[in-house]
């Protein structure tokens, strides 16, 4: 454990030393993806800005199908190069990382950028075991020798709280459980000390009560090495534990921003609003749950106005017509929303329930 946190602690302040001189790590500007296909071209991402500081965790929620793992798998270049356009800039360190060639993508993942992905089993290779999966990116990144990868695999398997470390370095994916596996996952995400860590429903596949282990370990790790996260999630309870800023996507686009605090406790986008409507209150027995009429609109759908005025009982003739820009509200400049009709503080109907 002591030989992992000292190599945390001095690859970290190493990356730190040539960093950009404010707080952004991360800044994506006019983000676009557009998928390919016979049927058609889908801009499944319209658009998105927002950065991410160090040290500090944002989590990206909506609807399946609004843009979220779009716009994680493009940060990483992990789209399919044919089927997939990225436009827009992506500054890591104040670098632009959009139009880096393969090859130099492959010194930004693991060492700047890492990522959990939502399935455990799809993502680590069964023919393989734990131990060489989990020392090839150290190997690739940090160039130590043998020994040397196995001591610093073995150490994290003994951070992610993983029994038997030496026994699993030897095991197959498939002799793993659900949760194991995404610890291994975990594990191999923070071989080589990323700034970013990348978490894409990163409990989807798992019990609930493995749910909560995976969220509690990650949410330590974060604050004992200081690294950024981005988390992609449907579940707001897990937002207001661990997140420190939040975005909401619909559609492909932001359609409100802020501190979590800010957001959960006084939503002014009506869609947001909706989401925490939808949350049952366990308090409230009997009651029935509030929920969002219709779906989201299909990617290669033509629609003019914003895309949720379909959903919205609060549009108006300009909903139809225009599509709002996600602009600052009230006093705080990080607060921002994208709608023409906001709802008032104490008109929320989630503060009902």
């Amino acid at each position: 454990m002591a030989g992992s946190e000292e190599l945390t602690v001095s690859a970290r302040a190493h990356g730190e030393a040539g960093g950009a001189a404010d707080d952004r790590l991360l800044s994506v500007r006019d983000l676009k993806v557009t998928f390919l296909s016979r049927h058609g071209a889908a801009l499944a991402v319209k658009g998105v800005d927002f950065d991410l500081s160090r040290g500090k965790v944002l989590a990206i929620v909506g609807e399946s199908g609004c843009g979220k793992s779009a716009t994680a798998m493009s940060l990483m270049h992990l789209l399919p190069r044919r089927t997939a356009r990225t436009e827009g800039r992506m500054l890591l360190r104040g670098r632009d990382i959009g139009g880096l060639a393969e090859r130099e993508m492959n010194d930004v993942r693991g060492k700047q950028m890492a990522m959990i992905f939502q399935e455990p089993m799809t993502s680590l290779n069964p023919l393989l075991t734990i131990g060489y999966q989990l020392s090839e990116p150290i190997r690739y990144h940090l160039g130590l020798d043998r020994e040397a990868t196995r001591r610093r695999a073995v150490e994290l398997l003994d951070l992610v709280g993983i029994p038997a470390a030496e026994q699993i370095m030897r095991s197959y994916p498939h002799q793993l459980s659900g949760g194991m596996r995404q610890r291994v996952m975990i594990a191999m995400a923070l071989s080589c000390d990323p700034d970013i860590l990348i978490a894409d429903e990163p409990t989807t596949a798992l019990d609930v009560t493995i749910q909560s282990q995976i969220i509690e370990l990650l949410r330590g790790i974060q604050r004992r090495t200081g690294m950024s996260v981005i988390i992609i999630t449907h579940d707001l309870g897990v937002v207001s534990e661990f997140a420190d800023e939040v975005i909401v996507m619909y559609a492909g686009r932001i359609v409100e921003s802020g501190s979590v605090d800010e957001v959960l406790e006084d939503p002014r986008h009506p869609y947001t609003d909706g989401l925490l409507s939808s949350i049952p209150d366990i308090e409230d027995d009997g009651e029935r749950l509030l929920t969002i009429p219709g779906n989201v609109p299909n990617p290669r759908t033509v629609m003019s106005g914003c895309w949720f005025h379909p959903r919205c009982g609060r549009k108006s003739q300009q909903c139809e017509r225009d599509v709002p820009a996600l602009a600052s509200i009230d006093a705080a400049a990080s607060r921002r929303v994208a709608c023409f009709h906001p709802v008032k503080p104490g008109d929320s109907l989630a503060q009902e329930l």
